[in-house]
């Protein structure tokens, strides 16, 4: 039970306004990931969040680099509210509720997710290309920055776990999944699976010799609708939600970021890249190993494998797909030139 009382005294800690009101937002994902957001109103009407967390991706030095990239972010003209420490200027540690959590404050934002500002009937596909050219524009000059004051990787890390309870990276973990889903088809389809694993790993060893070359920066790295700020008139305000931020290859987010099948993916990047071009000049290293990239991270990802699960007993299914899946491990798609 949430009482007044507990949440009072933790406010306590970062502010000396009282309380008159709050509301609980959790989006923990069981016991070993705890987080808490709470929204509280001040006597005054003011509005300041307190979150609290126990994880193993948010402790107080990776929160401090969660402040120094909203400061880049806002620096660019790009609201992100700010996050506050306690008045002792730490981010203490609260026994909450059997759990230690780490607790920190943020401002209340000043503009609405965008989510919550769709009241049409669009799809999240056709809401957020109505955004793509200011996302972009605001990643891309981030990429230009090339910051590199963190060591802390982003969510979408490849070949690097982003917290110790992650057994590997994700896109190995959804490949991973797929070859065990495959292996459960008929045997008509054996030779065939095993050689779409085997050009994927072999792609991906590839690409793992050069990975280094490719440029990085440091990202908010969560890309979503929900995440998304507008304001009143439903422009482009900035972003929040730091909780994925971190150091990170840019074009392995420009590629991740843009969700969807193979053939969907590719054309909602090419439609990214043709905004980040004027904004941030890809090295050589980038447009050299580009299409490599993309084959390690589209044809055996998850949502790949749902629409795989989709063929269900369909042989014809399956193997359109299987096809589908194998051409764009081999296919020579031109990305090079379309980076300028």
């Amino acid at each position: 039970m949430y009482t007044h009382d507990i949440i009072a005294d933790i406010f306590k800690r970062f502010s000396d306004g009282g309380i008159s009101s709050f509301y609980l937002v959790d989006t923990g994902r069981g016991e070993k990931d705890i987080r808490k957001t709470f929204i509280i109103t001040q006597p005054t009407g003011k509005r300041m969040v307190i979150k609290l967390a126990d994880n193993d991706f948010t402790f107080p030095e990776k929160i401090k680099m969660w402040q120094r990239t909203i400061d880049e972010y806002r620096s660019l003209g790009y609201y992100c509210p700010r996050i506050f420490a306690d008045k002792t200027g730490e981010f203490p540690y609260i026994e909450y509720e059997g759990h230690r959590c780490v607790a920190y404050a943020e401002e209340y934002s000043e503009y609405e997710p965008l989510e919550q500002r769709n009241d049409s009937d669009e799809d999240n596909d056709a809401l957020y290309d109505k955004y793509r050219h200011d996302i972009w524009k605001m990643t891309a000059r981030i990429a230009a920055k090339h910051f590199d004051y963190t060591q802390y990787p982003s969510g979408y890390c490849l070949f690097e776990r982003f917290c110790e309870s992650d057994k590997t990276d994700e896109v190995l973990e959804n490949a991973l999944e797929w070859k065990k889903y495959a292996d459960t088809l008929p045997e008509m389809f054996r030779a065939q699976t095993d050689r779409i694993w085997r050009i994927w790993n072999e792609n991906r060893s590839c690409l793992e010799r050069v990975y280094h070359e490719l440029p990085t920066s440091v990202f908010q790295a969560d890309l979503n609708s929900t995440n998304i700020l507008v304001d009143k008139d439903g422009r482009f305000a900035g972003v929040f939600d730091f909780n994925l931020c971190g150091r990170e290859v840019f074009l392995n987010y420009l590629f991740r970021e843009n969700y969807g099948s193979p053939e969907n993916s590719l054309k909602k990047i090419f439609a990214s890249i043709d905004i980040v071009k004027r904004y941030y000049e890809f090295s050589q290293a980038e447009k050299e190993y580009a299409l490599m990239l993309f084959r390690c991270l589209k044809p055996l990802w998850f949502c790949c494998l749902e629409q795989l699960k989709e063929c269900k007993d369909d042989t014809r299914r399956i193997q359109q797909f299987l096809d589908m899946t194998e051409h764009y491990l081999t296919c020579d798609i031109d990305l090079k030139s379309h980076m300028g």
